[in-house]
């Protein structure tokens, strides 16, 4: 595990040593603590923060998850940060982008050597049937481009508490299930912003369909018996197909293939 929790703090400098040829396209502040990293980029994206700005913090006390959840970050069992860039186009050409954030994260992952993580739809990040983090995309307009903040959470260790136990629709799980000893923190985190780079390159020129393909293959649900609930009551039962080339949910009822959209809808397999 890590040393001291006091000494997990990023250091900026270092990681840019890290980062290859994406060296240069991240401006990282490494914060202590703060209630949510998202929440802190948006506000300095209201204030004319760059693309490539990145808040990372050792302590997060008041994090956002899907569906307005709490997400807890403490510095010796998570790695909790925000990305905040820019595609042109509106709102629109942003669908799906979520799903290609999270084959960003398996393949920076895969890189480190971990083994048999897969995606949930829209934004949870698997290992087993457990829930090792999360994705959390937050969209603005601005004059001529869609601004988008993307969050993402991942368990290194299991915490005494990463969020609302009684709400969990998921076991937690950690990397360190599956890694030890755990990547040093510097190189796990360039290696996940080397790869969201090369993600948001291939999007911003195709969509979400540039990278359907490959989120299908890591697609933890794919062709498995589904349900769809709203508000805690199932809305719909089926076969899960996977996604379509803007990320809408593909769902093979007695009514056909319907589409589905992210919205307050939640998805659960089916024994």
């Amino acid at each position: 595990m890590f040393d001291n929790p006091a000494s997990l703090l990023i250091d900026p400098v270092r990681l840019q040593t890290l980062l290859g040829e994406a060296r240069g396209r991240f401006d990282v502040d490494s914060l202590v603590e703060c209630e949510s990293t998202n929440t802190v980029l948006l506000v300095r994206a209201a204030q004319g923060a760059p693309a490539g700005s990145v808040i990372v913090t050792d302590r997060q006390t008041d994090g956002r998850g899907s569906r307005g959840r709490r997400w807890f970050a403490s510095p010796e069992s998570s790695l909790t940060f925000s990305v905040l860039w820019r595609f042109d186009g509106g709102l629109d050409r942003l669908a799906g982008l979520s799903l290609a954030v999270g084959v960003a994260v398996v393949q920076a992952l895969e890189a480190c050597g971990a083994s048999g993580i897969r995606l949930k739809w829209p934004n949870d990040i698997l290992l087993g049937n457990a829930k090792l983090g999360g994705i959390l995309v937050e969209l603005q307009s601005e004059p001529g481009c869609a601004l988008a903040v993307i969050g993402i959470g991942l368990n290194l260790s299991l915490p005494e508490s990463i969020g609302e136990r009684d709400d969990f629709t998921l076991p937690p799980a950690a990397l360190d299930e599956i890694l030890f000893p755990l990547p040093e923190r510097h190189a796990l985190f360039a290696q996940l912003l080397i790869e969201l780079a090369h993600v948001f390159d291939r999007f911003s020129s195709g969509g979400f369909a540039e990278l359907r393909n490959q989120w299908q293959a890591l697609h933890a649900w794919q062709d498995r018996p589904v349900c769809l609930l709203r508000d805690g009551r199932v809305e719909k039962e089926g076969i899960c197909r996977g996604a379509d080339v803007d990320g809408a949910l593909l769902v093979l009822t007695a009514a056909g293939i319907e589409r589905c959209l992210s919205g307050d809808l939640s998805l659960r397999a089916l024994s």
